[in-house]
């Protein structure tokens, strides 16, 4: 075998050292990349199904969601049939008067309504309507009718109840126990009933 000179040595040391940095470069480049997304593959496909079940079990309770939406739709609609509607004065009046019936609460006075903003709750997504109202019971007649009345009418409240004796020293001895009262009477309106 011929010698080669040391400048031919040299160079084919050179293309050598190149090649061999090329092919170190080329494994560290691109086939250790592959060899390591490789090793990652079980990873991220564990990765993978846990990422589907999440989006199963979210589609699942997306269909509860659903269910159980569509049934407090339902429940906040037939709670709302005891709100007011239409024609509120009328709503009001008609309400107090039916009420007033079966007790001995005499109530000749009603000034106007007022329609607002629920004033008890802030942010409150009703409004509401008040009415003033006036008239005379005994103590025991007007606390019954009271009570009675909130509790039938759970979007209703009282407030503001002023009492005095009515009358004075000039009535019969039956009336003395008689209360002149004041009051104003609050109730939530069902929206788009105004």
């Amino acid at each position: 075998m011929p010698r080669l000179s040391k400048e031919k040595r040299n160079q084919l040391l050179l293309v050598f050292l190149v090649a061999l940095a090329v092919i170190v470069g080329l494994y560290f480049s691109l086939i250790n990349t592959q060899r390591e997304k490789l090793a990652d593959m079980p990873r991220r496909l564990q990765k993978a199904k846990s990422d589907l079940e999440k989006m199963r079990s979210t589609i699942q309770s997306a269909k509860q969601i659903q269910a159980d939406l569509k049934t407090a739709s339902a429940a906040l609609a037939d709670v709302e049939t005891g709100m007011a509607t239409g024609d509120l004065n009328a709503w009001l009046y008609s309400t107090i008067r039916t009420f007033r019936q079966s007790y001995k609460v005499d109530i000749p006075s009603f000034s106007s309504k007022e329609v607002g903003g629920v004033t008890l709750l802030p942010d409150f997504p009703y409004k509401q309507v008040k009415i003033g109202i006036g008239g005379s019971a005994c103590f025991y007649d007007l606390g019954k009718f009271l009570a009675d009345f909130e509790n039938s009418f759970p979007y209703i409240r009282v407030q503001n109840l002023g009492i005095t004796q009515e009358g004075g020293h000039a009535l019969a001895p039956s009336d003395k126990e008689k209360l002149a009262f004041r009051l104003e009477i609050v109730a939530l309106v069902k929206p788009g009933s105004e």
